[in-house]
């Protein structure tokens, strides 16, 4: 089913984060997508959403673009400057001066599991192809798959399977979709919570793979299928830097253990080491991180962009934006906006800013009190 909305830009007034203020609608009603406001994170005062004129408070801009969005996931950007955002429910949003909301057949959603990972083909002003990860059920086993659509106007058509059976759960489903500068469309995937999937150069889970735009395996893979590195556990965030390196952020243990979240520089046929290798404990055969959280210390990281010779990338148990510097040299993790406004998944750059969201009515965070939203950031004010 397919409905357009118009979007109307509202002025809305509400608490700062981290106040205990519920804009939530009910659920399926759908993104409120308002005019440009800013956020002042620490402030107690009222926050005023208003049209386009912004100003500058607590040394920081961040803007609120979207409220109300249910599980968002995935953000991309068509040429026309609308946003693409997934919701984890199976509902496709294209945010613009109207709105367009796009339900997508077969989306199985429990626990991580959904509609993920949205990418746009380079060549969308000629094609107008779009990609989206999605977990769904075949045979009474679930699997992930890739689907490409051809977005036209308010015409979402022409489903075409990229790619499928790749293993899945209820948890470990990977799903960040990204085209490389090579012009090659990689996708993060998870073990599906079977850690012998990742080392298995033949299995499509715990891996980051590369294919061409129509599922075709490009002829300079490593192991003559769609893999271009295994042994990953979850990993969720891709990157390219300035000088063309693949990065990736990547979910570390969980129950009953914690830590030794991951953030690698990725490369071709590398093995990360899960589950032989953690933290600094890596195994000979393995690529170690560059950066890990320690065996107490839990990021969550759900995403990854690159902006200035850093990279970004989202908290989700952490409820933190993490900057990562000195990447060529020293590498260091910074915090930004801890606790302000509760589980970050999403962080993408465009056009000199980075756009969040926050994912606080997946069922692990605290809906109760927090929003889900598309923010706009100014990184130069962090």
């Amino acid at each position: 089913m397919k409905r357009l909305f118009l979007l109307v830009p509202v002025l809305v007034l509400a608490a700062c984060a981290p106040a205990n203020t519920d804009p939530t609608p009910a659920a399926g009603t759908g993104a409120v997508l308002t005019g440009s406001g800013t956020v002042p994170p620490s402030s107690s005062s009222s926050l005023l959403r208003t049209s386009s004129s912004s100003s500058m408070a607590a040394g920081q801009m961040i803007t609120v673009l979207a409220e109300g969005l249910d599980v968002p996931w995935g953000v991309a950007f068509l040429p026309d400057g609308d946003i693409l955002v997934t919701e984890r429910p199976g509902r496709l949003l294209r945010l613009g001066a109207d709105r367009q909301e796009h339900e997508i057949d077969g989306v199985r959603h429990r626990g991580e599991g959904g509609l993920l990972g949205v990418a746009v083909h380079p060549g969308f002003a000629q094609n107008h192809w779009i990609y989206l990860y999605l977990t769904t059920a075949e045979g009474g086993s679930v699997t992930n798959r890739i689907e490409r659509y051809t977005l036209d106007g308010d015409m979402l058509a022409d489903e075409t399977e990229i790619l499928a059976g790749i293993p899945g759960s209820t948890n470990h489903d990977g799903g960040r979709l990204a085209f490389g500068p090579d012009g090659k469309l990689y996708a993060t995937t998870g073990d599906a919570e079977d850690s012998g999937n990742a080392p298995d150069t033949n299995s499509l889970a715990g891996k980051i793979l590369r294919l061409n735009d129509d599922g075709s395996i490009p002829t300079d893979n490593p192991f003559g299928n769609a893999v271009w590195s295994y042994g990953h556990r979850n990993p969720q965030g891709l990157a390219w830097d300035a000088d063309g390196k693949l990065w990736s952020t990547e979910h570390g243990r969980s129950i009953p253990f914690s830590g030794y979240d991951e953030l690698n520089l990725i490369q071709k046929g590398g093995n990360y080491g899960w589950p032989d290798s953690q933290g600094d404990s890596a195994a000979a055969y393995t690529v170690p991180p560059v950066l890990h959280s320690d065996a107490n210390g839990t990021w969550a990281p759900a995403s990854l962009a690159f902006w200035k010779g850093s990279l970004w990338f989202g908290g989700l148990k952490a409820e933190t934006l993490y900057q990562a510097t000195g990447l060529d040299s020293t590498p260091a993790l910074t915090e930004r906006l801890a606790g302000e406004y509760g589980r970050i998944r999403e962080v993408v750059a465009h056009d000199g800013f980075l756009y969040v969201t926050t994912s606080n009515t997946d069922g692990r965070g605290r809906a109760g009190d927090k929003d889900d939203l598309l923010l706009r950031i100014d990184p130069s004010q962090l």
